[in-house]
């Protein structure tokens, strides 16, 4: 596990993450990150310029693996209802383009990383339960 520090601010760098622009002024972001004892955890963070000031509303989800089934599961049939029973006639689809543009990919790539500020820990402790649920798979 690497630790940064900066600022006096005790960040945690993600193992993996994966970046959801959504409109000019939201970004999500998906971060596992790892815990001190080597296991892991999903952080959902939704990242919100404010309007007419200057930084961004931050708000974060903390997923443990023994929920992950669940989670999965919750937000599946939740999105599937929104599709057929309250919109059937909308095109989802018509919002599968393309995050970034081509001409835009050097920049991204040299871009720093950015990663949420991690305001909660995990013991590593939790059962797996729930991880023999069947879960739609995407």
């Amino acid at each position: 596990m690497t630790v940064a520090y900066e600022n006096n601010d005790k960040r945690m760098e993600s193992v993996y993450s994966k970046r959801i622009r959504a409109g000019k002024r939201r970004t999500y972001f998906f971060d596992v990150r790892a815990t001190r004892g080597n296991d892991y955890y999903i952080t959902i963070t939704e990242s919100r310029k404010k309007f007419n000031e200057n930084g961004y509303d931050r708000h974060k989800i903390f997923l443990y693996k023994e929920d992950f089934n669940k989670f999965l599961k919750a937000l599946t049939e939740a999105v599937d209802y929104v599709k057929t029973e309250l919109m059937p006639n909308f095109d989802f689809d018509a919002y599968n383009h393309d995050q970034v543009a081509d001409t835009d990919i050097d920049e991204v790539a040299e871009a720093p990383e950015l990663s949420p500020v991690s305001t909660a820990s995990n013991n590593g402790t939790g059962s797996a339960a729930d991880a023999g649920e069947e879960v739609d798979k995407w």
